[in-house]
């Protein structure tokens, strides 16, 4: 047996999208089980994420910390953001984040693993890459504002990441994905057999 995710749709009888918000939306659906019998279910409609994890020459990984107000906490995270373009290549969606949020460019890119954050209520699709060869970005920084003009950055060693993953006190989706990918990247032939940064994308997918 292959332990392989498999796209799969079951019939819809009827839909309706109770709630229209700034970046997404919750839409209602009546699925047809196999039993036959319609159930509803909602979810929030999403445009879909990019996450970068950079790493420099010491093997820190550069971190922000932010306000999220769903949680009441500011977490310590990697620079991420909205695929804000329908059929956006997400690398250049991760190179543009990478630059607003750290004002850092990089010179090699690799796709580090994808996601669906919480498939069960949900269809957000994260694609979390792997920068090195970090240096400071050309020309001004990027104007922030709301959460972003509050936030903290920092350079934290891989090691000391996974202690804090381990420890439940990091708590980021893609910053606990992306340090914990990495290590198994590591011991598992190295990270340069992870796939390439244009590698095709099937929840989200792009353009060139």
């Amino acid at each position: 047996m292959t332990i392989k995710d498999t796209p799969e749709e079951w019939e819809i009888r009827a839909t309706d999208t109770p709630f229209v918000g700034n970046k997404t939306s919750v839409r209602t659906d009546d699925v047809v089980m196999p039993d036959g019998s319609v159930v509803r279910r909602d979810y929030q409609v999403h445009p879909g994420s990019v996450a970068v994890l950079a790493l420099d020459a010491e093997d820190r990984v550069l971190l922000i910390k932010q306000y999220r107000h769903p949680v009441r906490e500011k977490l310590w995270e990697i620079p991420a953001g909205l695929l804000d373009i329908p059929g956006e290549n997400p690398l250049h969606a991760a190179q543009r984040e990478l630059y607003e949020e750290a004002h850092v460019k990089a010179d090699d890119w690799r796709v580090l693993t994808d996601v669906y954050t919480t498939p069960g209520g949900c269809d957000e699709a994260v694609r979390i890459f792997l920068a090195r060869g970090l240096s400071e970005a050309d020309g001004d920084r990027f104007a922030v504002e709301d959460e972003e003009a509050d936030m903290e950055h920092a350079r934290v060693p891989v090691d000391e990441l996974v202690r804090g993953v381990l420890a439940g006190e990091l708590h980021n989706n893609c910053l606990v994905v992306g340090v914990l990918s990495l290590v198994a990247a590591r011991a598992s032939g190295g990270v340069e057999g992870l796939r390439p940064a244009e590698a095709p994308w099937p929840a989200r997918p792009f353009g060139v």
